[in-house]
């Protein structure tokens, strides 16, 4: 492991500052807390510096979770090894009367790209058949930012429910992220390429080509299964 490319100064600030999130929180920081603690203002911009640690072997990123950020062993050998960080499931076992409780986890855009699971905003307990998923299934939720969804009858202020997932059918609504960044729409792989479509024809989709997709900037985070919309 001695080969390890160098760092950059802003590579090592961004990775001491995880490192000291995971010591005194228990849990990595956020993008957008990075991007605070470093002035960048962009989680594109943050993201750019996580892909760089990654391929260099600092670090170790599950793309389906926003704090899933864990050190490598060579970056901490002369530290005390850092323990996995452990992630509660979304969503709790059902209860005796068939109800299950679902945390609301943050927001997703219905328009452009944002950052996921700002923080938790409550939970929902609510009868798992109304959510046509199996027992053994994740599920949690999310506030919808946007209007890019509403010929799907999904608007701004809503809250859709989501099972965990890594793969999708044909034209299914899910969460996507794109290059650290999160988005609720239509999924349809096609050969070169993968298209999230908008249902509102004032939205252009979003178009990850073949390379992007080979280096794993983008993954779907879960599968649209209900929503709730206060009256």
């Amino acid at each position: 492991m001695d080969t390890l490319q160098p760092l950059t100064e802003r590579q090592k600030m961004i990775l001491d500052f995880i490192k000291q999130s995971i010591r005194e929180r228990g849990y990595p920081p956020s993008l957008r807390e990075i991007g605070a603690h470093m002035g960048i203002k962009s989680t594109n911009g943050v993201n750019d510096h996580l892909t760089a640690l990654e391929r260099k072997g600092y670090l170790r990123r599950d793309s389906m979770k926003s704090r899933a950020l864990q050190p490598t062993e060579p970056m901490e050998r002369s530290a005390a090894r850092a323990e996995p960080v452990s992630v509660e499931s979304d969503s709790k076992p059902a209860n005796e009367d068939g109800t299950l409780r679902v945390e609301v986890k943050g927001t997703v855009a219905a328009g452009g790209l944002n950052d996921l699971y700002e923080s938790s905003r409550g939970s929902f307990a609510i009868d798992r058949a109304l959510l046509g998923t199996p027992s053994s299934a994740e599920v949690f939720a999310l506030e919808v930012q946007g209007d890019s969804m509403v010929d799907a009858g999904i608007h701004e202020g809503d809250t859709v429910f989501v099972r965990r997932a890594t793969d999708a059918k044909k034209g299914d609504i899910v969460v996507a992220r794109v290059n650290g960044t999160g988005t609720l729409k239509r999924y349809f792989p096609e050969k070169d390429q993968v298209r999230l479509q908008p249902e509102n024809k004032k939205y252009s989709p979003i178009i990850v080509p073949r390379a992007r997709l080979d280096q794993s900037e983008f993954a779907i985070v879960g599968v649209v299964t209900g929503l709730f919309r206060k009256i």
